[in-house]
């Protein structure tokens, strides 16, 4: 089986990934804008052969890397990234290379735009959020017909899009003046503010559109918040075999699934993002009630991969090497469940405990700590540390000690 792993060396962590592929036996080809030298010395170890193109972006040098592979390794069964900005180069890929085992063109709004999504989030029985598109100063007069019917304040983001860029609240006619007074570079979804928790539903499926495995990701602070308001923040892997403070996990797994069908994923990691509301939402639901955000074709960002993998005692890794090469998970899913906890502290911020003093009390808890590299501590902090326990209340009082301030 030949696998083509566009961008295995970015993020870093991502040899781990072509590590299982090629301890199933599949010849794991890479493509990528990191010279040679330059990648990881595990990614090296595991590639067959790696093609360097200095821009990813040029369509053509793309096709040739993947005609080259071609040639020499007869046909190609996969070509993946795992990684979200490359997900519609992957698709423009597959189609002109006749690898049908994923996305093409044709399937990518429905998974890109936040717009678009709302259909198969609806199909598969899970509740979203009101909304329109906004293109540019002649759509301000629609955004105060929808204030009038949802309320102030409103929140606004790229309609196509990750992460937590360029999104924010509007939260008065004010505010709305000066958002249609500048060039919108993109359109817009505009949605209900919800006062909630993010926790997502991750996992794997097979080429059935099966879930193969699945868990859940809790984040107490959004991380728009994070990234706006300068702050640190947790977050939370937990298995669906431990009690949940925030969601039913028998009703949100059951609507986790039927979205993963309704969105025809096959043989790929998932990342889909609800919101879990914390107060009653008129015209959208009570306190506790779920509802869709969006949804990510891929592996969660950053480390969150090793955070699943302490919460629930197997590697992520293996698992969806599994199902590339067998169509089903092999390795134990059975074994113990944990919250794993991800604790991320800011450069700028004063803390009261030293990092030694975290591993003097918690060092049997904790699985790995570091620094996260710039592009993903723009976002996620600047150091992280995980750990895990076999309670709720011992991890959230792990996190205080980490992030207290003096």
């Amino acid at each position: 089986m030949n696998f083509i792993f566009v961008s295995p060396n970015f993020p870093t962590r991502y040899f781990k990934w072509v590590e299982s592929l090629r301890s199933r036996g599949i010849n794991v080809l890479g493509i990528g804008d990191s010279p040679y030298q330059d990648l990881h010395p595990r990614l090296t170890a595991s590639l067959t052969e790696y093609y360097y193109v200095n821009d990813m972006s040029n369509n053509q040098a793309m096709e040739q890397a993947v005609a080259y592979y071609q040639n020499k390794y007869g046909k190609i069964d996969f070509i993946e990234s795992n990684n979200e900005w490359w997900l519609e180069e992957d698709a423009r890929l597959r189609a002109h290379f006749g690898v049908n085992t994923g996305f093409h063109p044709e399937d990518m709004l429905h998974i890109k735009a936040k717009s678009q999504m709302k259909e198969s989030f609806k199909r598969g029985g899970a509740k979203t959020m009101r909304y329109i598109v906004v293109k540019g100063k002649e759509d301000k007069d629609r955004a105060l017909e929808f204030v009038k019917e949802v309320g102030y304040p409103v929140f606004v983001k790229p309609d196509i899009g990750v992460g937590a860029g360029d999104s924010h609240s509007i939260k008065n006619a004010e505010a709305m003046d000066a958002f249609f007074k500048k060039e919108l570079p993109e359109p817009y979804i505009m949605e209900e503010f919800v006062d909630g928790r993010i926790v997502s539903f991750d996992g794997i499926c097979d080429s059935k559109g099966e879930v193969a495995f699945c868990c859940t990701d809790h984040f107490p602070v959004p991380i728009d918040r994070v990234v706006n308001e300068g702050l640190d923040h947790v977050y939370y892997n937990v298995s669906f075999a431990l009690p949940m403070i925030d969601v039913d996990p028998v009703e949100f797994e059951k609507v986790g699934r039927a979205v993963i069908k309704a969105f025809g994923v096959k043989q790929r990691c998932f990342h889909i993002e609800f919101f879990v509301l914390n107060e009653d939402k008129p015209g959208l639901g009570k306190k506790g009630d779920f509802v869709a955000l969006e949804c990510n074709m891929r592996a969660p960002g950053g480390y969150t991969p090793d955070l699943m993998d302490y919460g629930s005692s197997v590697s992520i890794y293996d698992a969806y090497a599994d199902i590339i090469a067998y169509d089903e998970i092999r390795v134990n899913l059975n074994l113990p469940k944990y919250y794993a906890v991800a604790s991320h502290r800011k450069d700028l911020l004063t803390y009261k405990h030293t990092e030694q003093q975290i591993y003097e009390k918690y060092g049997s808890h904790i699985k790995m700590s570091g620094r996260y590299p710039s592009h993903i501590a723009a976002v996620m902090c600047d150091w992280y540390i995980f750990a895990t326990f076999d309670t709720f209340q011992e991890a959230e009082e792990f996190d205080r000690f980490v992030r207290l301030k003096p």
